[in-house]
């Protein structure tokens, strides 16, 4: 059975899409503000295989013989978030936004996770971001007892509590029963932010999770396991589909953690898709705005993909891409950003310099993927599997 590495860098946008102003993102490009922001970028193996041949990338190099095929996708979906990005890729197609709470929430939806998860009240109830809520309602929360909740400009309801004081297992059953509470509302994502330390130096920890509404539409992923194919999840990928059409997850602490769990999957995986979410780009440098550091992140990627191409077998097809924008240059707000996502193909059956230039929707990438798995895809993307391969 053939296999499919499906790379996932968690926000490398790569420049504001046509309605980027109904989203407040005019002028964002992730790809080309890391580049502007930390003084340069250095990845080789990226641009060997065509990185700077992205359409509208203008600030990583170009090689003269770029060895895989090259494009970028447009997102069809109304949205900017981690869940619209990826159901969208094994096409799920969304009609309609997630709801966002640019207010917080309503009492009574807060007054029902109070009272069900037995807790003294909440603390927040707002936008805000991840990190500066700790400092300026950690000490608060390890004193009251009272979990942090708050939300972005995506559909998440996202609770912060201290895994010591509060503890880890109660925090994952809080929510649990905020996902009940919330599915009616049709929130896209529930989020468990366990964090660690004292006044003044709290942390968040790799025990994340995600309690993610179930896609919509049937899925790639669905229609891979339904005909035997395994699909590995790794990272947040189960977290994202709820579980539906993955078959074995392997959780991750951080993006040099999940290459690593990659590149072992290499030497032992028999068939299928290996697909793979690093969240570190986005979680750790595009939400801190933090350019020098999302520079680091792309090197030690880049590096670790020599080590995973060592590994490659000659049926072997390796998709890199994106799920939305994350500009580190972006000062408006620290959330997400609507752009295009890459698109690079490689390995031994890919032709190398194909330009798939700017494809109409993130569903082309699931398609593709099941074309090369032997399934018929079914749409709504289009699979340009035929205009790469050898």
């Amino acid at each position: 059975m053939r296999r499919v590495f499906l790379i996932v860098l968690d926000s490398l946008g790569v420049g504001a899409l046509p309605d980027a102003a109904t989203f407040g993102d005019i002028g964002t490009h992730t790809l080309d503000h890391v580049v502007a922001g930390a003084g340069g970028l250095d990845v080789p193996n990226l641009s060997r295989l065509g990185l700077g041949h992205v359409p509208g990338v203008t600030r990583v190099a170009r090689s003269a013989a770029p060895m895989g095929a090259f494009g970028r996708c447009a997102e069809r979906s109304p949205g900017k978030d981690t869940s619209t990005g990826h159901w969208e890729m094994m096409g799920c197609v969304l009609d309609r936004q997630f709801p966002v709470f640019e207010h917080g929430f309503p009492a009574e939806i807060i007054d029902a996770f109070v009272a069900r998860a037995g807790v003294p009240g909440v603390l927040c109830n707002a936008p805000a971001s991840g990190t500066e809520v700790l400092t300026r309602l950690g000490d608060e929360h390890v004193r009251t007892g009272k979990p942090i909740v708050y939300t972005s400009a995506d559909s998440v309801f996202q609770i912060a509590c201290h895994e010591e004081h509060f503890g880890l297992e109660r925090l994952y059953r809080c929510c649990e029963l905020a996902r009940e509470i919330l599915d009616p509302y049709g929130v896209g994502r529930v989020i468990a932010r366990p964090f660690v330390g004292t006044s003044g130096s709290y942390k968040r920890t790799y025990n994340r999770r995600d309690y993610s509404l179930k896609p919509f539409h049937e899925t790639a992923l669905v229609r891979l396991t339904r005909a035997g194919v395994p699909v590995v999840g790794v990272g947040k990928i189960e977290d994202i589909f709820a579980g539906v059409g993955v078959t074995h997850s392997v959780h991750t602490e951080g993006n040099r953690d999940g290459m690593e769990r990659v590149i072992e999957l290499a030497g032992s995986q028999e068939g299928g898709l290996v697909f793979v979410n690093l969240v570190d780009f986005d979680m750790l440098y595009g939400h801190r705005r933090d350019a020098p550091g999302y520079r680091r992140a792309l090197e030690e990627f880049d590096a670790q993909y020599a080590q995973l191409e060592a590994r490659l077998r000659p049926d072997d097809l390796v998709l890199l891409t994106a799920d939305h924008g994350n500009d580190p240059l972006f000062t408006q707000t620290t959330d997400h950003t609507r752009e295009y996502v890459p698109v690079l193909a490689a390995g031994a059956q890919v032709r190398p310099g194909v330009a798939l230039g700017t494809r109409e929707s993130f569903a082309d990438i699931g398609a593709t993927v099941e074309e090369f798995l032997g399934l018929t895809p079914r749409g709504p993307g289009r699979s340009f599997w035929r205009e790469v391969a050898r």
